[in-house]
């Protein structure tokens, strides 16, 4: 019944237009009067609490950089070097797209700003090509999912912080999966271009790709930078989050010089907006935390999952496919909030690695963003490139099933994640 009371509040509430985080609190005041405890005092201090935490000073941040890079130039000058670099092969410029996806997903962390930047440069110049309009938005949409799983990332940071797991583990252990999805997407992109004729940009000389590499220096310097300051300790993910926006402004203003101190204003606005949406979330979602833990809620979920726990592929398999489901209804960050303090008592007790499971589970949270009618990239990607989603859909569907398949075998061989994590991590 605690369940039910739980689930049922939330859906109502979203069924009726409420907006998550509201729906979160409802659910949340649902399960306190369910359970005799309603005081307002405590939903104002969880919701007080739910923001007061110092690794979430990184998301403001991580924000601000992402901001900055698409609008100083950072972004753009990525796909240039990948341009450059593999544009001339037979279906180069979708090779392009997976490899400028990989780049700025090191940059941003935003699936949002990645999928939008790659398909304002490069669904025109795939078009042009001679590629079909749908599989090229499709393969942009898909490739924007890589953005929360390489670091930085957001998702990874507030999964860290409502789990308790180390958010540096969590982020050099995003890397090898980030990639992984970048070649399942290339495998899926070279089966379907194989046999088309496509008249690809002509192969670019050495000098050319100098030229991009030196003009792409400051932009590529930073993911190395940050790479290097988590493994070696310089600096924890929040002062990583202050680097990153520090640097990207530094370098849009002063090195390439495409954001004028006019702008400046604007984007941090921007920035901050979209910022107080995720916060506001993430407090609304302690209430809900708070009160599950309470009233047992996830005990009541292992006992439905107890034929399942004495096989952990089995348990993570099921766990997936309600990720799967759930992704199609509601958006990345109210996914993580809502199931994570619920999953994460089951993860323990069957004694699965909390840093393998969130990997797992941010990387089945960013394939949610291509699946409708929600999917956050679908809709971005089908205004940007001015596609009806509809067609957008015929066209990402293949390369949905590729990330699942690396998602698939990332369950069934967990050395795919934790053995280059250990490495990278040593």
């Amino acid at each position: 019944m605690t369940i039910f009371v739980f689930v049922g509040s939330l859906l109502a509430a979203i069924a009726i237009g409420m907006p998550i985080a509201y729906a979160l609190l409802v659910s949340g005041v649902a399960l306190m009067i369910h359970i005799g405890i309603f005081d307002s005092q405590i939903v104002a201090q969880n919701v007080i609490n739910g923001a007061d935490s110092f690794p979430l000073m990184a998301v403001p941040f991580f924000m601000l950089a992402g901001e900055v890079m698409n609008r100083g130039g950072l972004a753009r000058r990525i796909v240039n070097v990948a341009l450059v670099a593999v544009g001339h092969v037979k279906g180069g410029l979708g090779y392009v797209t997976i490899a400028a996806a990989c780049l700025l997903s090191a940059l941003s962390g935003s699936a949002v700003a990645d999928a939008a930047a790659l398909a304002t440069l490069l669904v025109p110049l795939m078009v042009q090509a001679g590629h079909d309009e749908n599989r090229a938005a499709g393969l942009v949409a898909a490739s924007g999912v890589i953005g929360p799983i390489i670091p930085p990332s957001i998702a990874f940071v507030l999964f860290g912080v409502v789990a308790g797991v180390s958010i540096t583990k969590l982020f050099l252990a995003g890397i090898v999966p980030g990639i992984l999805l970048g070649i399942g997407l290339a495998a899926a992109w070279w089966l379907q271009v194989r046999n088309e004729e496509i008249m690809s940009p002509p192969r670019r000389s050495a000098r050319d790709l100098v030229h991009a590499l030196v003009e792409g220096f400051w932009a590529l310097l930073l993911p190395a930078i940050i790479v290097f300051g988590l493994k070696f300790g310089v600096f924890t993910p929040t002062e990583a989050a202050v680097v990153a926006a520090v640097y990207s402004l530094v370098v849009a203003l002063f090195v390439y010089r495409e954001l004028k101190f006019a702008e400046l204003f604007d984007v941090l606005v921007s920035s901050a907006k979209t910022t107080a949406v995720v916060m506001f979330l993430v407090a609304a979602a302690l209430v809900s935390s708070w009160l599950i833990t309470i009233a047992e809620v996830a005990a009541t979920v292992v006992d439905l999952l107890q034929p399942f726990m004495d096989n952990q592929t089995l348990l993570l398999l099921a766990i997936m496919v309600l990720v799967v489901i759930v992704g199609t209804a509601l958006d990345m960050t109210p996914t993580i909030l809502i199931l994570t303090p619920i999953l994460m008592p089951i993860i323990k007790e069957a004694g699965i690695d909390p840093v393998y499971f969130g990997v797992l589970f941010i990387v089945n949270n960013s394939i949610g963003l291509i699946t409708p009618p929600v999917g956050t990239v679908l809709n971005v990607v089908a205004g940007v490139a001015r596609i009806s989603m509809e067609n957008l859909m015929k066209g990402v569907w293949p390369f949905f099933i590729a990330q699942l398949i690396v998602l698939l075998l990332m369950v069934l061989f967990p050395a795919l994640v934790m053995w280059p994590a250990t490495l990278i991590g040593r």
